[in-house]
């Protein structure tokens, strides 16, 4: 009896060990499933910009994001249809209060999303990221906030001048070019321009005082900013802004030009007359050289600002502090931006189309894509500029906290024409315009300036 219950109790003991030995083995062939599922599974990304125009339509921009979903099998990306363009942060903060963020999208302003947390930190992913290396060190500062990275750059543009350089060619002038001094270039305005005869030096002169100051001094930014402070109350902000009067009272710019005045020229608005062949000197972005090379029959080149410094504009591409996938996420914002192979892309999609154009610079100093780009845009001006690049001023107003009101918004509690309390553009544009003297409200201006950053600064900590 002993020994039919030993062996029964072996029976089951062997049994019991058996069926052990097989759950675990559908366990472990479930847990490999589990886990061969999960590397399979697609990640879900949103993106969201202003620059994709219309559904339908055929754009750049989409056809960069279908581009990025025929070459990565494990992300899909959908465009978010749902932020309004035209109150971009407002749906952006609806967006975000309803915990539909998209993980990818184009910021007004770098301060905003900082200030509304909505940014993802994306410094340790950048920072090991060999090719985020060949952006800019200006631009990297831009996007920089204490010690972490908040932004992409995407679009990226030089500001300054074009010139048309057969108009001067025509009058035995010459054309200013890349470095030209601010007493040569104004020279060069006054020079070419005949109004009776159809010919003027600028398209508009309101820019003036934003690049003066950083013409006449190596110590100050673009509109004085600099390192966390304006110096509006200076002689160079004062003289920018009696230069800016000189050319608009002496009929030196076309925008200011009377009626009268302007019957003289060919054109139904300003960028007509240009494209004419009748305005000099254009104040504008490198965005246009696109439009500009396809539109023109005149020889033209890009002249920056008087001086050596060169000024450069960007759009950013932020990712959601939100997102469940912000690798995945900076590789969507990477190729919208500064990936080489993304705009050696963008480029083959232009070139397969009769519509589209580059309108933006690289933003890398991949040697291969830049010599690509310069090979479709052949400008001398332009290539000198880059070479500077890395001593560029980066345009304040998408990454300087509490800048647009600095430079227009803030009340001023100053009367101006009809307006009992002009804003700081109202008081620029006035000044300009020869309704006030600017002297008399600089310091003021500057007290207003600094006091819009230093609370801007304060809403980002």
């Amino acid at each position: 009896m002993k020994k039919w219950l030993t062996l029964l109790l072996s029976v089951v003991f062997i049994f019991g060990l058996a069926a052990c030995g097989s759950d675990e083995s559908e366990d472990a062939g479930n847990d490999s499933n589990e886990d061969s599922n999960e590397s399979e599974e697609v990640v879900e990304l949103t993106i969201a910009s202003w620059g994709f125009g219309a559904e339908g339509d055929e754009n750049l921009n989409r056809l960069m994001v279908d581009a990025f979903n025929e070459q990565h099998e494990d992300i899909n990306v959908t465009i978010d249809e749902s932020i309004d363009s035209s109150d971009w942060n407002g749906s952006l903060a609806a967006a975000a209060s309803g915990g539909v963020m998209p993980d990818v999208f184009m910021l007004a302003q770098i301060p905003t999303g900082l200030a509304n947390d909505w940014l993802y930190d994306i410094s340790d992913i950048a920072t090991a990221d060999e090719e985020f290396s060949q952006v800019p060190e200006a631009v990297v500062d831009a996007v920089t906030y204490g010690e972490g990275i908040y932004a992409l750059p995407a679009g990226q543009h030089l500001l300054g001048y074009f010139v048309n350089k057969d108009l001067f060619n025509e009058q035995n002038l010459d054309a200013p070019a890349m470095g030209v001094s601010t007493d040569e270039f104004v020279k060069a305005v006054r020079d070419v321009t005949d109004v009776n005869d159809g010919r003027v030096g600028l398209n508009h002169p309101f820019t003036i005082p934003d690049w003066y100051p950083i013409a006449a001094n190596q110590d100050m930014g673009w509109f004085t900013y600099l390192d966390g402070s304006f110096q509006l109350d200076s002689n160079e902000f004062i003289s920018g802004v009696n230069l800016a009067q000189d050319m608009l009272t002496n009929g030196y710019a076309y925008e200011t030009l009377s009626e009268d005045q302007q019957a003289n020229f060919n054109g139904e608005n300003p960028e007509e007359v240009w494209l004419n062949g009748q305005v000099g000197i254009k104040w504008d972005g490198t965005w246009i050289t696109g439009h500009l090379d396809s539109q023109s029959d005149f020889e033209w080149d890009f002249i920056g600002i008087p001086g050596e410094r060169v000024v450069m504009t960007h759009d950013y591409y932020g990712i959601s502090s939100a997102t469940q996938h912000p690798e995945a996420a900076y590789e969507l914002a990477k190729w919208m931006s500064f990936s080489s192979e993304g705009f050696l892309k963008q480029i083959e999609i232009a070139d397969s189309s009769e519509n589209l154009n580059i309108a933006s610079m690289p933003v890398t100093a991949d040697q291969e894509v830049l010599d690509v780009y310069f090979e479709r845009f052949d400008a001398p001006g332009l290539r000198q500029a880059y070479e500077n690049i890395d001593e560029a001023v980066v345009e304040p107003v998408k990454t300087v906290p509490g800048y647009n009101l600095a430079r227009w918004d803030a009340p001023t509690g100053v009367e101006v024409g009809d307006n009992p309390n002009a804003n700081m553009a109202g008081l620029v544009d006035a000044a300009i315009r020869g309704n006030l003297n600017i002297q008399d409200y600089v310091s003021q201006m500057n007290e207003l300036a600094n006091q819009q950053y230093e609370e801007g600064q304060a809403s980002i900590q």
